[in-house]
């Protein structure tokens, strides 16, 4: 989790648990049921309702996996991956494998002289398989030909792509840093090419798989199907009819005066699947590759603002202002690298590239079956740091939902809910079913309250809330999906530990959301649904929620997608076996303690929910992996007290905590090479071959000197295939898992 941010920029004060117990609408029936009071939470039942009535849901009937059928993995510090008994794993394609033969093979040493744009991207990160029937169309059967499209997040290890590292002012060596500090871009001039090639990593690969000869997939160079889409492929701006002129207004630049396109997507992390068979690439930390040649004069206060909620620098880059790749710094320059510089140096904003920023931070929706389909941004469902979008169960007549996470510390969940109604008949419309479904529609923020209950508060121009909000003067309605972040600190979202993935139980339609951790969380901070705070004093020592929780909620309505309410618990809570109960709350063992949730996703064959991990507060015990759980249901479990001490300061919080897993229910499925992520998961139709991406193996590999400096912490995959020797520099891939008697994965 290095690359990732750990900048608040939401600066809102939290709201604490007595704040809702003072106020007048929460009734004491609320929090205190038939005489039993707060003393005495962790005993009572958690009910599947406490709002407005005594009266408890009616509970989903529960169809789950019943067992898992491996034995748990030790945590393990070894450079590969590793898998339980009887279970193997291939690798599907790479950083840099070639997708054309316009292309030679990747050498895997930083020299290859093109710019990346017929090649696999790095930092393999969410992902999901699409069939294709005999007329080249999107089936949502199963057939024998397939297309996998992969996400491609960061450039922290931008420096193995060059021979050298990256260069600036001539001087190669060097590693920068997304996030700045002392490795970040020094302020002087790059080449060309080696930005290109960093440029064009990101996005997202589009390949076609098979099965060869001894039943594993793999890639076809050359196949039709092939491209990538990249932070230069033009797409269409999208949204509301009605406000689609404002839109557009804050997206005009030199390269588009008119605001209709936008150019590529940029760090793409968790994904999401439509209905109708295309793919949503979700732009996650696209803010720190803008910079500032100069000053930032000319800039009004509310853009300054506005770019300050998102983490664009205001700043002229130097001592306070190092988050940058240098990407706008070629000479000579052209728009490929200017756009980069977001700074005001035109007279008006069609001048220059002072509203590049506002052009990232969507839900990038992408027809992989069709590549003459233009990718459209889409607006409707806010700008943010997007980490998936995951769509609620379809139902014939019904809108459709969209469940999406901010990931940065004390960010927000949202919803948007289609205006229009799901129609099967749809299915294989491509771009233009997501015209129908993803630009007409309202966009949420959630509230978790502390009894359990919840709300989602529409991000709507007519709330006075937002409307009269003083931080960030709202214009219009596109201001308000542009600017989502600040509308829903407007209306009092709860802010949550970075929520990255979310998922959907096919079982059952309870959502679930990875809060991975966040590392400003304090004790007068916490509240029901980010209940923890408290030192890890051993391994990394961190503080805050270091080791991160998995929150879900049911809608409270017989139509889901439409609800404004809803009931929550914590499904589990991550922590080192050996923590104290007050910090291990799920009484999670050797067999399957985990710490900072990511990736999260449910087999539709078996019902499991797999979850990835991408932590920095336990590597010293053991690298990053993927577990299995079966899930049970909201409202399981029980209500729960948690002591929170940390730096003089003590406070109870109530919250709700899902039914004890044990080590039939969780376990440890597979760990990763030393460095890596595990993030991104799908599977075949049949549940036997499940897709996993091991993400930026060896990260901690330091600046460069030497050729023996690229081998410093990983040399993965090579250590578990010849095929990926050459270089030996560390690489993100795809891996295909199978079990050696052809059984479904995981019982």
């Amino acid at each position: 989790m290095a690359h990732h941010p750990v900048t608040n920029h939401n600066p809102s004060d939290a709201e604490h648990f007595q704040d809702v117990l003072d106020r007048s609408r929460i009734s004491r029936r609320n929090l205190v049921r038939g005489g039993v009071g707060l003393a005495a939470l962790t005993t009572i039942p958690l009910l599947s309702a406490c709002g407005g009535s005594d009266e408890a849901v009616a509970p989903v009937a529960d169809t789950r996996a019943s067992a898992l059928g491996f034995n748990a993995i030790t945590k393990s510090l070894l450079d590969d991956v590793v898998l339980p008994a009887g279970y193997t794993f291939s690798v599907v394609h790479a950083t840099g494998d070639r997708l054309t033969s316009n292309v030679a093979a990747y050498g895997n040493a930083g020299a290859e002289m093109d710019d990346w744009s017929e090649r696999i991207g790095d930092h393999h990160d969410g992902m999901d398989l699409f069939y294709v029937d005999a007329n080249g169309r999107y089936s949502a059967a199963a057939t024998n030909r397939a297309v996998l499209a992969v996400n491609h997040e960061s450039s922290a290890d931008a420096h193995y792509f060059h021979p050298r590292g990256q260069t600036t002012n001539g001087v190669a060596g060097k590693k920068f840093s997304q996030f700045g500090g002392s490795t970040g871009w020094d302020g002087g001039t790059r080449p060309a090419l080696e930005v290109l090639k960093e440029i064009n990593h990101h996005g997202v690969s589009i390949t076609e798989i098979r099965r060869n000869a001894s039943g594993r997939w793999e890639t076809v160079v050359d196949a039709p199907l092939n491209r990538r889409v990249t932070a230069q492929t033009v797409a269409r701006v999208a949204g509301p009819r009605a406000h689609l002129n404002d839109i557009r207004s804050f997206m005009v630049t030199a390269y588009d005066t008119t605001g209709t396109t936008a150019r590529g997507t940029l760090n793409n992390c968790g994904h999401g699947k439509t209905p109708w068979g295309t793919y949503l690439g979700c732009e996650e930390n696209w803010a720190f590759y803008f910079n500032n040649s100069v000053a930032p004069a000319g800039l009004t206060p509310k853009q300054v603002a506005g770019r300050a909620r998102y983490g664009v620098p205001t700043a002229a880059y130097g001592a306070t202002n190092r988050n940058s790749q240098g990407w706008y710094a070629v000479t000579p320059t052209d728009n490929r690298f200017a756009r980069w510089d977001a700074a005001t140096t035109g007279a008006t904003a069609a001048d220059d590239y002072r509203n590049e920023p506002n052009t990232f931070g969507y839900n990038v929706e992408i027809d992989p079956l069709n590549p003459t389909a233009r990718p459209a941004k889409r607006v409707a469902l806010g700008r943010f740091a997007h980490e998936a979008a995951v769509f609620g169960l379809p139902v014939a007549g019904e809108p459709l939902a969209v469940y999406m996470g901010c990931d940065s510390n004390n960010e927000y969940v949202y919803k948007f809910v289609s205006a229009a109604v799901w129609n099967p008949a749809d299915i294989g419309g491509g771009m233009a079913a997501g015209d129908k479904y993803l630009d007409e529609g309202k966009l949420y923020a959630a509230k978790f309250n502390e009894t359990g209950q919840g709300e989602w508060i529409e991000l709507t121009i007519a709330n006075p809330l937002i409307s009269g909000y003083t931080v960030y003067a709202f214009a219009n309605q596109a201001d308000v999906f542009v600017h989502a972040r600040h509308a829903a600190t407007a209306v009092g979202a709860t802010r949550m530990d970075r929520p990255e993935w979310g998922a959907v139980n096919p079982r059952n339609g309870d959502v679930y959301f990875t809060m991975t951790n966040n590392s400003s969380r304090t004790v007068a901070g916490t509240d029901a649904a980010n209940p923890r705070a408290y030192a890890d004093n051993d391994g990394r020592a961190r503080t805050g929620n270091p080791n991160g929780h998995i929150i879900r909620l049911r809608e409270n309505t017989t139509v889901k997608a439409t609800a404004t309410a809803f009931t929550w618990d914590i499904f589990l809570f991550g922590a080192e076996a050996d923590a104290s109960p007050g910090i291990n709350l799920s009484g999670l063992s050797e067999a399957n303690d985990f710490s900072s949730p990511d990736g999260l996703w449910f087999s539709p064959t078996t019902g499991i929910c797999w979850i990835q991990t991408d932590d920095g507060a336990y590597t010293d015990v053991t690298n990053c992996m993927l577990l299995a759980a079966i899930p049970g249901q909201v409202g399981d479990g029980r209500a729960l007290s948690v002591t929170n001490s940390l730096g003089g300061a003590t406070a109870t919080r109530q919250t709700f905590i899902g039914a004890a897993l044990g080590d039939a229910k969780l376990r440890r499925f597979l760990v990763g090479p030393k460095g890596c992520e595990i993030t991104g998961i799908t599977e075949t139709a049949d549940g036997r071959t499940l897709f996993v991406n091991i993400q930026h193996p060896g990260e901690n590999t330091p600046a460069l000197g030497t050729a023996a400096d690229f081998t410093h912490e990983s040399t993965w995959p090579a250590t578990s295939t010849a095929a990926y020797g050459p270089g030996r520099r560390a690489r993100s891939a795809t891996i295909a898992i199978t079990r050696t008697d052809g059984g479904l994965i995981g019982v």
